[in-house]
């Protein structure tokens, strides 16, 4: 079998690497996992819970090898501090909710009658993780799985090798047994061959839209369950009413952040055309304060992109719309590490519209477009113009009217004054080619499990 390699966006070196495993080795980590999962799911709940916890919080004592590893690998700066943060409020939710969400439903209990929904574990669970944020979109996942009673098997993108490989050392020496929580390094081949064969009872996978289609092909006839959470392209729309600063804060903030490569990051806005001047000069503001460079020094607020063919589909769009009469408002002289490979300036576009690539596709990198609207019809009628929909961003003072437009807006979630969060209480879900299912919150343990129901009549004498 080949080698998978992590080509590190720093310096373009071979930062790790594994050999892949073969078909037969995959499906004996597989059969290990199918052997261990009844036992684990006897466990009291309490235990499993507990265990997931001690895992999280041995990751927490790793951050010195973390953090680090992440700019090695990714490109995310260590002035961050990696992924703690969203990592253990999303672990720490799910913990605190386990025992509700998989209470059975009680539907009769009488002196005639037991009726009652339970939740059952599904058996084993393959994550297949995304590197933009390689800990936290894991852990959606991992933590309500293994909680639920399932055995869960991880592969990460080779461009965070070695986080999988961390998650597993840290759940194992926490003391959940290694059948339980196992890491594989599959190539694209073998992973379709296990999902083809029916291998695991749910497969959830953060990645390209490309990606989901090969999967859905895999799993075609299996009957398996699949969780997608695949491409966005998230809209804000400011509003008359608007407050201007928290605004341009928090959209420039979504649009740019870790290079711009987030799953629900701002790519497009849209804004009242009372404020659109004020708002476009204080955005060219508040990014052109990015300090670009290596993401190893801590002075450096904007990293390289996770790698160079990431940065070329970022400016060849933004010269496509360029040539179609966009203008880029960004010197890139305020920013001398852009190296026309991996490290690259952020830029703001205007005079955009959705004839152009750059505001249809997904550019997941710190660029942004922002148009000028009239009306909130208008400004709706934009946001629903794309074959995404994740997130929307919605920018007012009057909460009635986000609610209004929000029930308007073809998207998993609907944000008023804020932006690129996600609460772990609320289901994460997409809607149109960002794909299907939901993780987190009450729903993500529903969907990580199956309803099972009993009715019992019972005997009079």
């Amino acid at each position: 079998m080949g080698m998978i390699q992590c080509i590190s966006p720093v310096d373009g070196s071979v930062y790790a690497e594994r050999p892949a495993l073969s078909l037969e080795a995959a499906k004996e980590a597989v059969a290990r996992a199918r052997k261990a999962q009844k036992a684990w799911a006897k466990r009291p709940l309490e235990e499993r819970v507990q265990l997931v916890l001690k895992g999280v919080a041995r990751l927490n004592e790793m951050s010195d090898v973390v953090v680090p590893e992440l700019a090695w690998q990714m490109g995310r700066p260590i002035r961050y501090g990696g992924e703690y943060k969203g990592f253990n409020e999303r672990s720490n939710y799910v913990a605190s909710i386990a025992a509700d969400a998989l209470a059975p439903l009680v539907v009769e209990e009488s002196d005639k009658f037991e009726r009652r929904i339970e939740r059952e574990a599904h058996g084993v669970v393959f994550v297949v993780a995304p590197w933009n944020y390689p800990y936290m979109t894991a852990i959606n996942t991992i933590a309500p799985a293994l909680m639920a009673g399932n055995t869960v098997v991880l592969k990460h993108a080779s461009q965070t090798l070695l986080v999988g490989e961390r998650l597993v050392q840290a759940f194992v020496e926490a003391g959940v047994p290694e059948e339980v929580f196992q890491n594989v390094f599959l190539d694209h081949e073998t992973t379709s061959a296990l999902i083809a064969a029916g291998s695991f009872n749910f497969v959830n996978f953060t990645g390209s839209v490309e990606g989901g289609r090969s999967m859905e092909r895999a799993a075609a006839g299996t009957f398996t369950g699949l969780g997608l959470e695949l491409g966005g392209k998230d809209p804000g729309y400011v509003m008359d009413d608007a407050d201007l600063d928290a605004a341009v804060d928090t959209l420039m903030d979504g649009a740019t952040y870790n290079s711009g490569q987030c799953c629900c990051g701002i790519e497009r806005i849209y804004v009242h055309q009372s404020l659109y001047d004020s708002f476009v000069e204080k955005s060219v503001a508040w990014v052109s304060n990015y300090k670009l460079g290596n993401p190893l020094d801590p002075e450096t607020s904007l990293g390289p992109m996770a790698n160079k063919r990431f940065a070329r589909v970022v400016r060849e769009q933004i010269a496509d719309a360029v040539s179609k009469g966009a203008k880029a408002l960004v010197d890139p002289k305020l920013f001398p590490a852009d190296d026309g490979g991996a490290y690259l300036a952020p830029q703001i576009l205007v005079n955009v519209d959705h004839s152009m690539a750059f505001m249809r596709e997904e550019t997941f990198g710190p660029a942004v477009g922002i148009m000028k609207v009239k009306s909130d019809d208008e400004a709706v009628a934009l946001m629903n113009d794309s074959q995404y929909g994740l997130t929307a961003s919605l920018w007012t003072k009057d909460p009635e009217r986000a609610g209004r437009l929000g029930r308007e807006i073809e998207t998993g979630t609907v944000f008023m004054n804020r932006a690129d969060y996600l609460d772990p209480a609320l289901c994460w879900t997409g809607v149109k080619e960002t794909g299907r299912g939901g993780s987190l919150s009450i729903i993500g343990f529903h969907n990580l499990t199956r309803p099972k129901s009993f009715h019992l009549k019972k005997v009079t004498a």
